[in-house]
């Protein structure tokens, strides 16, 4: 425990009764029965609890560090962060590294790029995925497939002539 609660509350016939922390301590040590107890921390003090609070009060909280935790790893900002007197809330926004038309151009070449394999054949689509996707060699698609390397090499020439003047368009 990082600090001494303020005040421990324990059930007893029906209601809650208050104790400083050490008298707590002391009941804990004489009777074994306070081990199995089990308590939830609320503004200083703690407070006996049934184990379904209990549980559900410790998932919230890990649930929360976690979530926190999300925030931190993603760079996330609380909205409380944009209503600070200092007009400085669009620096949260902009970020110089990224290039935003870049990356939409870039972004345009890749849908362009997914259409252009959407119109080879099914024979040249297996050759573009095992070559290029999967990273397999020339050499390798010719053991799997029966094709003679040559043929698989001017094949995919001819493939990447045909995507370089469809993107090209």
């Amino acid at each position: 425990m990082k600090y001494a609660p303020r005040k421990v509350y324990i059930k007893e016939n029906g209601s809650y009764t208050e104790l400083s922390y050490k008298e707590f301590c002391k009941r804990r040590e004489k009777d074994g029965t306070y081990a199995d107890k089990l308590f939830i921390p609320v503004q200083g003090c703690l407070i006996e609890t049934e184990q379904t609070h209990y549980v559900e009060f410790y998932r919230d909280k890990e649930r929360w560090c976690y979530l926190k935790k999300l925030d931190i790893d993603n760079s996330l900002l609380s909205l409380e962060a944009f209503e600070s007197d200092d007009d400085n809330s669009i620096d949260f926004i902009a970020d110089e590294a990224v290039n935003v038309a870049e990356s939409v151009v870039h972004r345009m070449m890749l849908d362009k790029l997914h259409s252009a394999l959407a119109t080879l054949s099914e024979d040249e689509q297996k050759l573009v995925n095992a070559l290029f996707f999967q990273e397999m060699s020339e050499r390798e698609w010719s053991g799997i497939s029966g094709i003679p390397q040559k043929t698989i090499n001017d094949r995919k020439r001819r493939i990447l002539a045909k995507l370089k003047k469809f993107l090209e368009k």
